[in-house]
């Protein structure tokens, strides 16, 4: 295992999502800083709005920075995300808030919003394919679930901050300025983390693609066009997926809080538990897909998810204390690390190196847009109408969609991502 490389990749991809979903944990504290007005699932609405702005930008950054990934290389790209996470995380910790400049703070949440969806929009395809390439056949699945172990212990690190403050600070100062502190700490973080990035080596996939070709149609969208059937898969794939992972992590606090009364404490400290629990089972699924192929994991998620969801958040929304709460959050991490721990490398998989970044971004960008930015919403706006259970045959309906892809999919395990690979393989078939 190229440890350096799956090392280096994910500790930059780590403080990627802290920053990404730390304005997520702390909405509940700053809500009211910015929008005053309302009772708390409408200034939640709020908050949950701007953040489902930063995913509309994902498009746009998988597009440009995908494309760059192709071009100049995924070192490149990777130092180039971090950057401009760093940069929103800064904007975000020294926003004013209502009762200095009225809504203008507002705005510049939106536009820290929207510099770290164009920053996301490319680190995934960037880390995922930098993870899969410098990882030998037979070991990607496992290499590549480190991408969600480093998704999972950003969160982590942010609900654990969020912890510590919450037993070292009163809730009238968290509200007042504490929320401010875990924003200052993913700006030097990603500081410090591009430092790290630029010792990185490119992968051999992509020095062989640049040595091989001119470079003129690396990570265009006509190149991509070639290639729709693979980008129409991985946004049908997604789509389930993205809207089971966010359903579980990012809104889970705020629903035991929210809707199942549990104090704000006690539903941190569930979501901390399980997530790291859900952590750990990432490599093991991906060492699994190493050896029993990448379908038979999304199959049982499109499953589980599908039949799961509806009793599984519905018996959620009556817990009453943090044993209940933990034991049926693992259930549902537990039902999609079938999704999390291998899409990265299913959908690197699907294309040549000339546009495998472009061809990952772009296409999970857009679902990740329409589907996992909006999760958050959707299941607000359901509780605000009224109508809550709505929101989970909403996610099961979107889970049935991509089990259908999983069934018809092609297997992608043994895919061969440069020429050497497909050298070697074919020698390989020859002897045999």
């Amino acid at each position: 295992m190229p440890w350096k490389a799956v090392i280096g990749g994910s500790v930059g991809n780590l403080v990627e999502w802290y920053d990404w979903f730390v304005y997520s944990s702390f909405a509940v504290y700053f809500a009211a800083a910015f929008f005053p007005e309302g009772d708390d699932t409408a200034k939640l609405l709020n908050t949950a709005a701007i953040f489902a702005v930063g995913f509309f930008m994902r498009p746009l950054g998988g597009w440009l920075l995908g494309r760059y990934a192709d071009r100049k290389g995924r070192k490149a790209a990777l130092t180039l995300t971090v950057t401009l996470m760093s940069a929103s995380a800064l904007l975000i910790a020294i926003a004013p808030t209502y009762d200095a400049v009225g809504y203008f703070g507002a705005l510049v949440l939106v536009v820290a919003r929207l510099l770290q969806g164009l920053s996301v929009g490319g680190e995934y395809a960037a880390s995922a394919t930098y993870l899969t390439e410098a990882t030998p056949r037979g070991r990607r699945g496992f290499a590549s679930s480190f991408q969600y172990v480093s998704m999972t212990a950003g969160q982590l690190v942010g609900l654990g901050l969020q912890i510590v403050l919450q037993n070292m600070m009163s809730a009238e100062a968290l509200n007042s300025y504490g929320w401010r502190i875990p924003f200052v700490v993913g700006a030097v973080g990603a500081a410090v983390v591009f430092y790290l990035r630029r010792s990185l080596l490119e992968t051999e996939a992509y020095d062989e693609e640049e040595r091989a070709t001119t470079g003129a149609g690396r990570g265009t969208i006509k190149e991509l066009l070639a290639h729709r059937k693979e980008a129409l898969l991985v946004i049908a794939l997604t789509m389930g997926g993205t809207v089971a992972y966010y359903t579980y992590t990012t809104y889970l606090t705020k629903y035991l809080s929210n809707t199942a009364g549990l104090a704000k404490e006690t539903a941190t400290l569930v979501s901390f538990c399980a997530l790291f629990v859900f952590m750990c089972l990432q490599p093991l699924a991906g060492a699994l897909s190493d050896r029993i192929g990448r379908r038979p994991l999304l199959i049982t998620f499109g499953i589980g998810s599908m039949v799961g969801t509806v009793p599984l958040m519905t018996a959620l929304g009556g817990v009453s204390g943090f044993a209940g709460g933990l034991v049926l959050s693992l259930a549902g991490l537990v039902l999609i690390t079938g999704y999390t721990s291998i899409n990265a490398v299913v959908k690197a998989e699907l294309f040549p190196t000339n546009v495998r970044a472009l061809g990952v971004a772009l296409p999970y960008a857009i679902a990740n847009a329409l589907f996992g930015g909006t999760a958050e919403y959707v299941a607000l706006w359901f509780k605000d109408a009224g109508v809550e259970s709505g929101f989970f045959w909403y996610v099961s309906g979107c889970a049935a969609v991509s089990l259908v892809v999983y069934l018809t999919m092609r297997e992608t395990r043994d895919a061969a991502l440069s020429r050497a690979e497909q050298a070697s393989g074919d020698a390989v078939t020859a002897r045999v």
